[in-house]
């Protein structure tokens, strides 16, 4: 059995017991036992690291808090250090870390999926190259990286290796999703759009034909959550911060003029009512999220997974039936949802990190995925799941699973696991209603895949003058986006397209864009 499926041995072992305090400075949570695993691997007092966490808001009051819950307790029991989680919100992610990092307080390893922040942190001198470390120090990372060496171009910045990853499952190359309330089509006798005109005419049928039938004008045809802006400019083979060779030239995504149509397309849609007018400041998504689960929404700009969401318009909503929606098709053709690079999380090293705790990291990360990550992701054996065909984990109970285990998943930051679309039945529990979900989670993800994302360069530039123009840039142009979405005769998207060409060209985006060729040019090599 390859150990990217599974990992046997771990699993016959965790028979977990009842685990009382971790630690005397951490309190009690919940009333449930934490998970109790074999000895960590080091003797004597354990060195202590920081590491940064995404705070998601999904950790159950019951079950404590991203600091302290049965899962960090059980990695400070078993893994070869004692690691205090430092969360940051999911939104602001960067933002909180920059604002750590200037501060002198940011925690040990850094961690973040875009590749740009972490060159960013990189040319600013925040955190610091690790090759000779995890030569000197690690053993399973260093057997995992020899063996995947697509994983290098994403490590490598300035020709040193500024952090470490691990590849991602399928289920984590897909990331972005479109869902539709199939109930509503029928109710409506409506075929399911397939072009960005399409998917307007459904739209406002779902505004005004009552498709609740409560009587009421209540519904809100399109919902979004932080993924929906990057799906709107999709549809139209742009992103927003993302670099694409058009006829052979390295081209700002902001600068097109397929961008210009993507804010033309979300502006039409918020003129017409057909868009929740309060997405704008709903930064937590709690409002679609309600929207959506209550019945009131009949079209999800969200992502491909959507679990709980589903579940919790089955309470509310028993009849409801939420399917996948492929992308329509712009003028352009039909592009891919945003998908990812092979490379996941990028964890990065302190530069104020001394050695003696750069080898307590880089050993923590070799437990991790020898050992750790299995446990985040699927909790104890025979209590949150267990094995079918000694391969794939089958979760027992569904409610116990998403309460104690669902958030569990951050502080596996790197990982071996790999899963197949097909397994997700035989993974959920069999209950009707884990099972129903099942089967539309591997339609979904088939759905997610099934048109390519256009990525014309692996990643980004990655040079300190075009980091610093984009970060510059970046709250510049959202602005003016917003401005001619939401401000009615305002603006027109070509006044802000003209405003964003404008300001790229005035804080220097002709020389980055120079020196991007030049810099395509010296590695194209390996950017395909």
């Amino acid at each position: 059995m390859s150990k990217n499926v599974w990992k046997p041995v771990l699993a016959a072992s965790l028979s977990l017991a009842v685990l009382g305090a971790c630690s005397s400075n951490s309190a009690d949570v919940g009333s449930s036992a934490s998970p109790q695993g074999s000895t960590a691997a080091s003797a004597g007092p354990k060195k202590e690291i920081s590491v940064s966490v995404f705070d998601r808001g999904t950790v159950p009051a019951e079950e404590g808090s991203y600091e302290n819950n049965r899962w960090t307790k059980w990695i400070n029991e078993n893994a070869p250090a004692k690691v205090t989680w430092v969360p940051v919100p999911r939104g602001q992610a960067q933002q909180k870390l920059s604002t750590l990092i200037a501060s002198g307080s940011a925690p040990d390893l850094i961690w973040e999926y875009d590749r740009n922040y972490i060159a960013q942190l990189a040319n600013q001198g925040a955190i610091q190259p690790i090759d000779g470390y995890i030569e000197k120090y690690s053993t399973t990372l260093k057997k995992y990286l020899s063996e995947h060496p697509e994983l290098k171009s994403a490590m490598t910045i300035n020709g040193k290796t500024y952090a470490i990853t691990t590849s991602r499952s399928v289920d984590g190359i897909a990331n972005h999703g479109m869902w539709i309330r199939q109930d509503w089509l029928d109710k409506l006798g409506l075929k399911t759009p397939t072009t960005t005109e399409e998917l307007v005419e459904v739209a406002k049928k779902f505004k005004d034909a009552d498709p609740d039938g409560n009587g009421k004008a209540d519904t809100v045809p399109i919902v979004f959550n932080g993924n929906a802006v990057q799906i709107m400019r999709s549809l139209f083979f742009v992103n927003e911060n993302q670099w694409y060779l058009e006829d052979g030239k390295m081209k700002f995504g902001r600068t097109l003029d397929r961008y210009k149509d993507s804010i033309a397309y979300q502006k039409s849609l918020f003129d017409q009512g057909l868009l929740d007018k309060e997405y704008i400041t709903d930064s937590n998504f709690q409002r679609a999220r309600q929207m959506w689960t209550t019945g009131k929404a009949g079209i999800y700009f969200s992502s491909w997974n959507m679990e709980n969401e589903f579940k919790d318009l089955k309470k509310n909503v028993p009849d409801a039936k939420m399917v996948p929606l492929e992308p329509v098709a712009s003028k352009y053709g039909k592009s891919g949802l945003y998908q990812e690079l092979p490379a996941n999380i990028l964890v990065a090293f302190n530069a104020q990190m001394k050695e003696d705790k750069i080898e307590a990291a880089i050993k923590f990360l070799d437990w991790m995925i020898e050992k750790g990550d299995m446990v985040m992701k699927y909790g104890e054996e025979n209590v949150h799941y267990k094995l079918v065909d000694g391969v794939i984990p089958q979760k027992l109970d569904a409610d116990k699973f998403r309460k104690e285990v669902s958030y569990a998943n951050e502080y596996a930051i790197v990982s071996d696991f790999s899963l197949k679309a097909e397994w997700f039945p035989a993974m959920a529990a069999q209950d009707a209603e884990s099972q129903e979900y099942a089967k539309l989670k591997t339609q979904s993800l088939n759905t997610a895949l099934k048109n390519k994302y256009r990525r014309d360069i692996a990643f980004n530039p990655d040079f300190a003058e075009a980091s610093q123009l984009i970060a510059t840039f970046h709250p510049i142009a959202t602005q003016i986006e917003v401005k001619a979405v939401t401000g009615g005769s305002a603006m027109t998207p070509e006044t802000a397209m003209e405003e964003v060409r404008k300001e790229w060209k005035r804080l220097g985006g002709d020389n980055v864009e120079k020196l991007a060729q030049e810099w395509y040019e010296k590695n194209k090599a390996f950017l395909n």
